[in-house]
């Protein structure tokens, strides 16, 4: 018997292989430039595809570009509803693993003092009637940039804080620090047990007349916080007295500020 040499393996091997390789179709191993010129053409067709998302009236100053799905977004839009606005449509284009949103807000100026205090305004007066008392939403302007925080009784109340922030002229950014009060039966009984006790002695019951100069009233847990600005350290104190009061309340933080002793940062 004929033992094949090793030698010889390696050659019908090697021939088996280049064999092969001249069977595939045309085109089966591609060129390096043929993989680039496919990535392009990929990188193209998602550019039209993000086009088409941001095919607006406000969105006429955006630019776009694409690169390995990547999409990177520059240029101008009057709110920063439309900058946020922008980033959620182009993140639903087909093609696109990520966004790189570089589009600047080129609404008015206005100064951080002006826009604080009107944001501030604003908030007091948003979601009237739908017990607003019970959210405490703090607002600080920095370099254009809105920061919201404190507590909302719910997530429509956040996002309602948060939209008028987005669409007000001015603001360049928003960020969200707001926490949502938990859900709880126990603590909307308290919520309306608070409200009664604060509201309903004799001295206090003014705040209840101007949603801009009320005492806010938030629960969390079984913990009180009072916010807002009260005329006197008396109805700061009596505040205090009246919420600590209420049955099955574990604690009560006043944050109550005395009028002519804040700025505009005070929860609204």
């Amino acid at each position: 018997m004929k033992k094949t040499t090793r030698t010889t393996q390696i050659a019908l091997l090697a021939a088996a292989l280049a064999g092969g390789l001249l069977g595939l179709p045309q085109g089966a191993v591609a060129a390096p430039g043929a993989v680039a010129a496919a990535a392009a053409a990929d990188d193209t067709g998602t550019a039209g595809n993000v086009q088409a998302k941001l095919n607006k009236s406000q969105f006429k100053d955006v630019k776009v570009t694409v690169e390995n799905g990547v999409a990177t977004l520059s240029g101008t839009v009057d709110l920063y509803e439309y900058k946020a606005d922008a980033d959620k449509r182009v993140h639903k284009a087909k093609g696109v693993t990520a966004v790189r949103n570089d589009i600047q807000v080129a609404g008015p100026d206005v100064s951080d003092q002006q826009l604080q205090t009107k944001l501030v305004e604003k908030l007091s007066y948003d979601q009237v009637g739908y017990w607003n008392v019970f959210n405490a939403i703090s607002v600080n302007v920095q370099n254009g940039v809105a920061t919201l925080a404190g507590h909302a009784l719910d997530y429509p109340a956040r996002d309602s804080a948060l939209a008028l922030a987005s669409t007000y002229p001015g603001v360049k950014d928003v960020v969200d620090e707001i926490q949502v009060d938990p859900p709880s039966p126990m603590d909307n009984g308290i919520r309306l047990a608070e409200y009664r006790a604060i509201y309903g002695y004799p001295s206090l019951n003014k705040y209840a007349i101007d949603p801009a100069k009320t005492i806010r009233i938030s629960v969390q847990n079984g913990h009180v916080e009072l916010d807002g600005i009260v005329d006197t350290q008396a109805d700061k104190d009596t505040a205090n007295i009246r919420a600590n009061g209420v049955a099955d309340v574990f604690s009560v933080k006043n944050n109550l500020q005395v009028a002519n002793q804040t700025n505009e940062t005070s929860k609204r």
